[in-house]
């Protein structure tokens, strides 16, 4: 029985790239920001100022995705800065699922750039696992103009270390006979699922390499780092049992927060924020058939530290007034009066919609007259665009959007008559 084939394809500096080609092939442009120090970057002025995506060159300044942009800027003053542009990477990603799926009927789109693919029993249509590895590489390259690592293993953990070697445009392979030479040199902070603080407690125990974890006494880890501590020993053998799926799970929750280009300082303000987090969280939630029974509210103030409170629902629901409701008064308990700069509402013990309501008697609330006011909304909305209806409440608040979180609105999409094109 031949074993497993397993791929891991990333795409190298994504938003980047995606912006790059899209300038050289539709904008006119001449200079391939891959090739210059740049890199997409969030506004300052409205609290988004990190970058999202860094070329190459770019690196070799010490910048790193998640910093701030004003860091960025100061480790390299000529760095170039464009704005983000979901719509597009939106539509790449797409592309780029569409061929991955040409070569396997087996792929998990693991996050917006990256994706794992079953390639067992293949050979025979695509050739060896390398040979197959470069024609989708290369196939990328020439039909949509950015390029990707791809690492080939027998199991996903593999794939992906291979996946993450020398970049950018090419294929490793990690097969378990290679983990000695090619893993196992590697710093532990290199291993998948192993952060600063487990770092930090794998050096105290003298564990600086992967090969030294592999080799470790397995019942020390665990009394250290409890479950995790042996997770990641299994890691550093090889070892891992998770298949390729091609059907998403379930989702175990629905949440949206927003950072707030300017300091809230009344509750009624807040409210409205919470209304508009309230109206995309429910959305999602009915377009996706389902209902929850927690709803959370979390705050980021601007010394940046935050706090967070949660409610049980005594039924469960997806009707956005009733989100609200309980997020407004989950904020009131909440908040202590302090400037907030992030908001978000979050939801879970997520179930099928379509089971009844236990009426009480001391309410009044007619909830399938509110379910059938909000499926209404979400057609013409889903019909004629999200601006399409809107609360009055919202039309004299121009500072805050009416559908708030997730992807902000100004990161959606650019508008390049503003932007110099070089």
């Amino acid at each position: 029985m031949s074993r497993k084939v397993i791929f891991h394809i990333d795409v190298n500096s994504a938003f980047l790239s995606w912006e790059a080609v899209y300038r050289l092939r539709h904008l006119g442009g001449k200079l391939d920001l891959r090739t210059i120090p740049s890199a997409v970057g969030g506004d300052i002025a409205k609290r988004h100022g990190i970058i999202l995506a860094k070329s190459i060159p770019a690196k070799k300044y010490g910048i790193h995705t998640g910093e701030p942009v004003t860091d960025a800027l100061r480790k390299c003053p000529g760095l170039v800065l464009v704005p983000p542009n979901y719509e597009l990477y939106e539509k790449s990603s797409k592309a780029f699922m569409e061929i991955l799926r040409k070569y396997s009927d087996t792929v998990e789109q693991y996050s917006i750039d990256e994706a794992f693919m079953d390639m067992t029993g293949t050979e025979k249509l695509f050739g060896s696992p390398v040979i197959a590895a470069n024609a989708i590489k290369d196939e990328i390259y020439q039909t949509l103009g950015f390029t990707v690592n791809v690492g080939v293993s027998e199991n996903k953990l593999l794939a992906k270390m291979a996946g993450d070697f020398k970049k950018p445009n090419l294929v490793h392979t990690l097969f378990k006979e290679e983990i000695e030479e090619k893993m196992w040199p590697l710093p532990v902070r290199d291993l998948f699922f192993v952060g600063g603080a487990s770092e930090k407690k794998l050096q105290t125990l003298g564990i600086r390499t992967i090969g030294e974890l592999a080799k470790a006494d397995v019942n020390v880890l665990r009394s250290i780092l409890k479950k995790h501590g042996e997770v990641i020993w299994n890691f550093a053998n090889g070892r891992d049992v998770s298949v390729v799926e091609a059907v998403p799970a379930d989702n175990k929750g629905y949440g949206n927060s927003t950072t707030i280009a300017f300091d809230v300082t009344d509750a009624g303000t807040a409210r409205m924020i919470l209304l508009s987090l309230a109206e995309t969280v429910g959305r999602r939630l009915r377009k996706d058939e389902v209902q929850i029974e927690v709803v959370a509210v979390s705050i980021r103030y601007s010394d940046l530290t935050g706090a967070s409170h949660q409610s049980v629902l005594e039924a469960a629901t997806n009707i956005t007034k009733e989100i609200h409701d309980v997020a407004c008064r989950l904020f009131d308990e909440l908040w202590d009066g302090a400037p907030i700069r992030q908001m978000g509402v979050h939801t879970g013990r997520v179930t099928q919609s379509g089971s009844s309501r236990q009426l009480s008697l001391f309410e009044d609330i007619d909830y399938e007259k509110l379910e059938k006011l909000d499926k209404a909304v979400d057609s013409i909305r889903e019909r004629f665009g999200a601006d399409a209806v809107q609360r009055a409440s919202f039309l004299k608040q121009s500072r805050i959007d009416h559908m708030n979180g997730g992807v902000s609105r100004e990161k959606r999409t650019v508008d390049y008559k503003n932007e110099k094109v070089m």
